[in-house]
C-alpha cells in the first residue's frame, strides 16, 4: 500500500469522513482550523452536513442534537474552545449520546498561546463539566496513529454510547507525515433503536435526556453509567512499552514528547544507560495496572515523567499507579517550548545518580 503525505489536521478530517461521519459542527481556532476548513470543502461532496457554528458552545449542542438522532457527529477545537464545550460534553455523557470530539491542544491557561501544549490533561481525563462522568480519551503520538484512532473512535463511541475524545498537541495537527490509509477493523454494533428518530411502530417516542428530578432515579442512572465506565476500563485501555524489560529509568510520556523521549532513549542506550519508555495511548482509562506491574520490577530505579505542561498533570496518574514504590522526577515546559533530547538525557542521568 502506497503512503501519502498528509498534514495532521487535514488527515483528521479525512479519517472522520472515511469512518462515516455524518455531521460536523465546529468553529475555527488555532491550531486546528484546518479541520473545519477541510470538512467544509469535502463533506458536501458526500451528502454530509457541515455547519460552521457561531461558537464552540453552539457546535457542541449541535453535536448533541445530531448524535441524539442517531447520526455520527463530530466536533473539533483547541483548548479554550474545548473549555466552552464542557457543559455540552457532560450533557452528552449523561444522556449517553455518542460522538467524537477532537482537541488539538495549545498552551494555557486562559487564551495562552497558539503553540502546542498538553495542559488539558486534567480537563479531558477528569471532565471539566459537572457530575460523575467519563469520556474515553485517545492520545496518538503521530499522524498515522491519529487517523487510526479517529476512525476507530466513532465505533467506540457507538458501542458504549459515550463521547470519545481524541487529543493531541498542536504540533501533530500542524506537521506533515507519510501515512497509509489502512482498513480498520469495524466493530459489531447494535442498531440505534434508542435514537430520537420518531416512533417507527413504537408506542412511545424515544427521549434523549440527562435530567432526573427523582433522586432515586438519578442514583440508578449514575450506577448504570459507572458500570459502563468499568466495562470501558476493562476492554479499552491501551499503552506501549519500549525497552522496558531491563530498564533502570522508565520515561513516561505521550504525544510529541514521547517521540522526543524515544530519541533520548536511543541515545542513552548507546551510552550503556538502561532506559525504557512507557507511553499511554488511552489517557482514560489510564493504563494504571500496566505501569504498576512494570515499576514492581527490581531493576527499575526511577520514573521520569515528560510533559508539555509547566508542573505536570499526567504525573498524578503516574503517582497513583506507582504508589510511592519508586521515586518520580519531572521534566516539562509550557507555552509551546519543547523538551529537547539533551534535556531528557541529562535529567534521566541525574535522576539515576540521585537514587543510586
Amino acid at each position: 500500500m502506497e503512503k501519502e503525505l498528509w498534514k495532521g489536521n487535514e488527515a483528521i478530517a479525512e479519517a472522520a469522513l472515511r469512518a462515516g461521519c455524518d455531521c460536523y459542527f465546529g468553529y475555527p481556532i488555532t491550531p486546528q482550523s484546518e479541520v473545519p476548513e477541510y470538512m467544509s470543502a469535502h463533506m458536501p461532496k458526500y451528502g454530509k452536513v457541515f455547519v460552521q457554528a457561531e461558537s464552540e458552545l453552539a457546535a457542541i449542542n449541535m453535536v448533541y442534537g445530531a448524535g441524539g438522532a442517531g447520526l455520527r457527529a463530530m466536533t473539533s477545537s483547541s483548548s479554550p474552545g474545548i473549555s466552552l464545550q464542557q457543559e455540552g460534553i457532560t450533557y452528552l455523557a449523561g444522556a449517553e449520546v455518542p460522538c467524537v470530539i477532537v482537541n488539538c491542544m495549545r498552551g494555557g491557561p486562559g487564551l495562552g498561546t497558539i503553540q502546542p501544549g498538553q495542559s488539558d490533561y486534567y480537563q479531558c481525563t477528569r471532565g471539566g463539566g459537572n457530575g460523575d462522568y467519563r469520556t474515553l480519551v485517545l492520545a496518538p503520538s503521530n499522524i498515522q496513529e491519529t487517523v487510526d484512532c479517529i476512525q476507530e473512535a466513532f465505533d467506540i463511541a457507538d458501542q458504549y454510547r459515550n463521547p470519545v475524545m481524541v487529543v493531541m498537541d498542536g504540533l501533530i495537527g500542524q506537521m506533515m507525515e507519510p501515512i497509509e490509509w489502512k482498513p480498520y477493523k469495524k466493530r459489531e454494533l447494535a442498531p440505534k433503536d434508542w435514537a430520537a428518530t420518531g416512533r417507527y411502530g413504537r408506542e412511545e417516542h424515544n427521549i434523549i435526556n440527562s435530567l432526573y428530578i427523582d433522586p432515586e432515579l438519578c442514583d440508578v442512572h449514575n450506577k448504570h453509567l459507572a458500570e459502563k465506565y468499568a466495562l470501558i476500563e476493562k476492554n479499552e485501555v491501551r499503552w506501549e512499552c519500549i525497552d522496558c524489560d531491563d530498564a533502570e529509568v522508565i520515561i513516561t510520556a505521550y504525544g510529541t514528547p514521547a517521540r522526543i523521549a524515544l530519541t533520548a532513549l536511543e541515545n542513552l542506550r548507546a551510552q550503556g544507560i538502561k532506559v525504557g519508555l512507557f507511553r499511554p495511548i488511552t489517557l482514560w482509562p489510564f493504563p494504571e495496572k500496566a505501569l504498576h506491574d512494570l515499576v514492581g520490577n527490581d531493576n527499575v530505579k526511577v520514573i521520569l515523567d515528560v510533559e508539555l505542561s509547566s508542573t505536570g498533570q499526567m504525573i498524578d496518574d503516574i503517582r497513583l499507579a506507582v504508589e510511592g514504590r519508586k521515586p518520580i522526577r519531572y521534566l516539562g515546559h509550557a507555552g509551546g517550548v519543547m523538551p529537547t533530547v539533551e534535556e531528557i538525557c541529562e535529567t534521566a542521568i541525574n535522576a539515576l545518580k540521585e537514587v543510586k
